[in-house]
């Protein structure tokens, strides 16, 4: 009887928690759709699929949206670049202070975002980087070379040094051992490491404020209108396209790399 009513307070404790986490996403699907133009009454007054299409026909939301994709994707390929090689240096060899340094690698993560946008932009004015597109790149390409190397160093780990020592042995050079074994073995850990950056660097906020200058991503459009909404279910509806922008990676990173060690973002 006392593990039965232990299993269901667990049980009552799961879903108050998903509740609380997820109950705010589904208030903002549902007033996507409610007729009401400038409140939110609840329940809402009537559903309707016109906010659809006003998004689609208002020319103020695709330059952000375009200029989201653009620095999300740069900043991917950046970031599984530079994330691969640091990993590869910090699993495959051993130095006085690797481990210090491995710190500073997930230091941007694990800093306060308004820390990182203030630092980014102190050595921006510093080194007079006039704000434009690529800073923003650059930006976002300091947490999303973390989420690489975390996937990569995890598997790294797992790939046995025997079968590098083999593909030397039968005379592969390199750059044919890194083509024909190590990237098949890397290739789901760095698909899953580029997913997880493109989805955080869609919909950061905080970075890009301090390094965008006069540019306005996405999630820089949807605060300005929260602050002076002109049609809020329009906010809604683009807010559904984000979170479809960035949980669809998510969940098919988590596919990828959800066996043990591998587990996508574990560092995070």
């Amino acid at each position: 009887m006392h593990s039965d009513r232990a299993s269901l307070g667990l049980k009552i404790a799961a879903i108050t928690g998903l509740l609380f986490l997820h109950l705010p996403i589904l208030l903002i699907f549902l007033y996507a759709f409610t007729t009401e133009e400038k409140s939110y009454q609840f329940p809402p007054p009537g559903l309707t699929l016109k906010w659809f299409g006003v998004a689609w026909g208002r020319d103020d939301i695709w330059p952000p949206l375009i200029l989201s994709l653009e620095v999300a994707a740069i900043a991917t390929v950046v970031a599984i670049i530079l994330g691969t090689l640091v990993s590869a240096a910090m699993s495959r060899t051993k130095f006085f202070g690797r481990e210090q340094i491995s710190l500073l690698i997930l230091l941007p993560i694990a800093l306060p975002g308004v820390i990182t946008g203030m630092a980014l932009r102190s050595a921006f004015s510093v080194m007079d980087i006039p704000y434009s597109v690529w800073t923003i790149i650059l930006g976002h390409a300091t947490f999303c070379i973390v989420i690489v190397y975390n996937n990569a160093v995890a598997r790294f780990r797992r790939i046995s040094g025997g079968i590098l020592e083999a593909s030397s042995d039968l005379g592969a050079n390199g750059f044919q051992t890194f083509r024909h074994v190590l990237l098949p073995n890397l290739g789901s850990a760095l698909l899953a490491g580029g997913m997880l950056a493109f989805a955080l660097s869609f919909d950061e906020v905080i970075v890009t404020t301090f390094t965008a200058g006069q540019q306005s991503t996405l999630p820089i459009w949807m605060l300005q209108e929260l602050v002076r909404p002109r049609q809020r279910p329009v906010t809604n509806v683009v807010a559904i396209v984000v979170f479809m922008v960035t949980f669809l990676p998510i969940l098919c990173a988590y596919y990828l790399t959800r066996d043990g060690d591998q587990t996508a973002g574990g560092g995070k």
